[in-house]
């Protein structure tokens, strides 16, 4: 019997950088709701992570975190904060393309630049790293910023 082997969350983290979107139309696939389906994606990399330690080396990551997923996309129970945004009609902000477009051209450059690469282009966090000849982790700080910037353009766009 195959013992259980430490899995890191950096490989974890890197599965979920390689495959994630991958996981995500396959969630969408079953559950048939955008929402459902990436908050299926979220619950099945958690579960991976709350269960790394009982991972057995005889399994494939990769195979063993999508059935993770899977797993998470026949939870009947959508979460709480779903159910909140599903109770209201007015969650949804009136917000126009062009007070998206102006919101993202308002962002500082670099923020920019790895929103649409990641975004408009679908590359990675190594390819537009590699492309903007930047480390990773600054990718990935630097879409952050740019998602928490964006959220509170057009929350304020929104009021």
């Amino acid at each position: 019997m195959d013992k259980p082997a430490a899995v890191s969350i950096q490989s974890i983290e890197s599965v979920y950088r390689k495959r994630s979107e991958d996981f995500f139309r396959l969630a969408l696939a079953r559950t048939s709701d955008p929402d459902r389906a990436r908050e299926a994606v979220q619950e099945g990399f958690a579960r991976a992570i709350r269960a790394r330690l009982g991972f057995r080396s005889s399994d494939s990551l990769e195979a063993w975190i999508c059935r993770c997923v899977l797993h998470a996309t026949h939870d009947p129970r959508p979460s709480a904060a779903l159910d909140e945004l599903r109770e209201t009609d007015d969650w949804k902000p009136k917000i126009s393309d062009a007070e998206v477009r102006a919101a993202v051209g308002r962002l500082p450059a670099p923020q920019r630049d790895v929103l649409f690469l990641r975004f408009y282009l679908n590359y990675d966090y190594l390819t537009i790293a590699e492309t903007l000849g930047i480390e990773v982790g600054t990718v990935s700080a630097t879409l952050h910023a740019a998602r928490e910037n964006l959220a509170q353009a057009l929350e304020e766009v929104a009021r």
